[in-house]
């Protein structure tokens, strides 16, 4: 998919009919759609076309279990426009085609994956409308932020790493640490199979990372951030270490996914930090703080705040 350009226009009339429409208008599923069901899924391709040449895949998943809901929200309101324009305008990457995915907990629920295609049109904007808000989650002290990464890793075909050995971007968000393990039989319920046997958390990173950037945002608003901050944050940096990020405030989580992947592409922190205005540079600035400094795996050089 991804055969089309982004149309600020069609953004604005959206945004401009649907202002007034609560979550539960905006989002229809009252059950997993088939559409977004990974069961039914082969694989999600990411192909180059006369509008997107150089296309560059970008996978946003969003927890949407308990108090974290929001953030599908935020996404389908404003947060797709921001993403996909700055990208546009900034150039970090060439050509974005953005997969969204809503997650849950293997463990309890009945939709822990839902995933649309690589679009690069209003049309995501419909398949984010079919994503079923859950809402659940159990007792476990942790989501299933490694299907996500499974998926990825297994179940996409992208021209930007077959053609051109490119990585793609997966960002995870969400406010609970990560599950030690991928269980097979998880794999077999929700995906149809395709994993013989369990798999550490960690081991599943290290095959993920092989075509794709991996990121982790934490929400500070969380529930269980609020509640266990510092276990959380200590689990994710064990796992990811500077590419785990705090995000004091949800509705800025576009800005900080076009900025994190503007860093790794080598900008300086400082500078784009301070590209954003008011109390989105300073949200921004505090996040990427984990950011610097480093030797960034995508870019040229070391970033310093």
């Amino acid at each position: 998919m991804g055969t089309s350009r982004w149309s600020p226009a069609d953004w604005a009339a959206y945004v401009a009919s649907t202002g007034s429409k609560s979550a539960a208008e905006l989002f229809r599923g009252s059950s997993i759609h088939k559409d977004l069901n990974p069961k039914q899924i082969k694989v999600r391709e990411s192909c180059d076309s006369d509008f997107n040449p150089l296309s560059t895949p970008i996978i946003v998943a969003v927890d949407e279990t308990g108090s974290m809901g929001m953030l599908a929200d935020t996404l389908i309101r404003h947060g797709l426009g921001i993403l996909i324009e700055e990208i546009y305008d900034r150039k970090p990457v060439t050509d974005p085609h953005l997969m969204c995915m809503a997650f849950g907990d293997a463990w309890f629920d009945t939709a822990p994956l839902q995933v649309t295609q690589f679009e690069t049109d209003i049309r995501l904007v419909d398949q984010l409308s079919k994503f079923y808000i859950e809402g659940n989650g159990g007792g476990n002290s942790f989501e299933s932020y490694n299907l996500p990464w499974y998926f990825a890793a297994t179940r996409t075909r992208c021209d930007a790493m077959l053609k051109r050995n490119k990585k793609g971007y997966l960002f995870t968000v969400g406010d609970e640490p990560p599950p030690p393990m991928l269980l097979a039989r998880h794999v077999q319920k929700f995906l149809g199979g395709g994993l013989q046997e369990d798999i550490s958390t960690a081991d599943l990173l290290a095959m993920t990372t092989k075509s794709w950037e991996v990121f982790h945002i934490m929400i500070e608003e969380g529930c269980h951030y609020r509640s266990f901050p510092k276990q959380t944050s200590e689990a994710w940096r064990k796992l990811l270490g500077q590419r785990a990020m705090l995000l004091s405030d949800h509705t800025k989580l576009a800005e900080l996914i076009v900025s994190t992947v503007e860093v790794n592409q080598g900008a300086d922190v400082a500078r784009v930090a301070s590209s954003w205005s008011g109390d989105t540079a300073l949200v921004v600035r505090k996040s990427l703080k984990a950011m610097s400094p480093v030797v960034v795996a995508g870019g040229r050089g070391v970033t310093r705040l």
